[in-house]
């Protein structure tokens, strides 16, 4: 049995961080994201909200400058515009979800996919 083929390819978004969309609706959007260990992604904020599911490894989500340490099965919801970075502990798989889409993402992933 072959595995389905995701059409949206891997984009590189911080050394060592690198995403996939999985799927998006009109309220949604969701990726999955894959962190080496000790890659950072620096603070920033976005008006989306976001769900962090970590799959697997460890990170350190930085909030509004307070750490907060992930494993594998736990999630942190982040409201509109709160600052929030990552450190990364272990080699670490994560599912993102946000609403509204995220348009700048999905917008990338066209242009990576243009012959």
């Amino acid at each position: 049995m072959s595995e389905p083929v995701n059409e949206h390819p891997w984009i590189d978004i911080a050394p060592g961080i690198r995403r996939r969309t999985i799927t998006y609706g009109t309220l949604m959007y969701q990726m999955i994201a894959k962190l080496d260990a000790g890659s950072r992604m620096p603070e920033h904020k976005h008006a989306h909200e976001q769900i962090v599911h970590v799959l697997e490894g460890r990170m350190k989500l930085i909030v509004s400058g307070v750490p907060q340490e992930l494993k594998g099965g736990e999630s942190f919801y982040l409201a509109s515009n709160v600052p929030h970075g990552v450190e990364t502990i272990d080699d670490t798989m994560v599912l993102d979800t946000f609403s509204p889409p995220r348009d700048d993402y999905l917008a990338l992933d066209q242009q990576a996919a243009a012959p």
